[in-house]
C-alpha cells in the first residue's frame, strides 16, 4: 500500500532510536501499536456501519422495485378483460346457427288475401 521496504522500516528504526534512546523507544513503540490498533478498529467498525447502511439501502430499494412490479401485475389485470370462467347456455357458442324465428313474427310479411 504505501511501498516501504525492509530496508527504510530499518532506517525509520535506527532514527527512532537515535532520537528517542534505548529507555524510550519501547514505550513508543507500544504506544504507537496501541493507537494503530484503535485506528484499525475504527475503520473497521465505520467500514461495518458503511456495508449494513449499503446493504439496508439495497434491500430497501430491492423491496420497492417488487412492490412496483406487484402494481404493474395488478394494473395489466386490471386492463385485461375478465376471461369467462364456465360456458354459459345463454350464450351462442360460434358452431350453433342462430334459431329461426317464430311464425307470428312472419305475418306482417304475408301478403293479406
Amino acid at each position: 500500500m504505501f511501498d516501504i521496504g525492509f530496508s527504510e522500516l530499518l532506517l525509520v528504526g535506527l532514527v527512532a532510536l537515535l532520537v528517542l534512546g534505548p529507555e524510550r523507544l519501547p514505550v513508543a513503540a507500544r504506544m504507537a501499536g496501541l493507537w494503530i490498533g484503535r485506528l484499525k478498529r475504527s475503520f473497521n467498525t465505520l467500514k461495518t456501519e458503511v456495508e449494513r447502511e449499503i446493504g439496508a439501502d439495497e434491500i430497501r430499494r430491492q423491496l420497492h422495485n417488487e412492490r412496483i412490479l406487484e402494481l404493474e401485475r395488478e394494473m395489466k389485470q386490471s386492463l385485461q378483460p375478465p376471461a369467462p370462467s364456465a360456458p354459459d347456455e345463454t350464450a351462442a357458442s360460434p358452431a350453433t346457427p342462430p334459431q329461426p324465428a317464430s311464425p307470428a313474427a312472419h305475418s306482417d310479411k304475408t301478403p293479406s288475401p
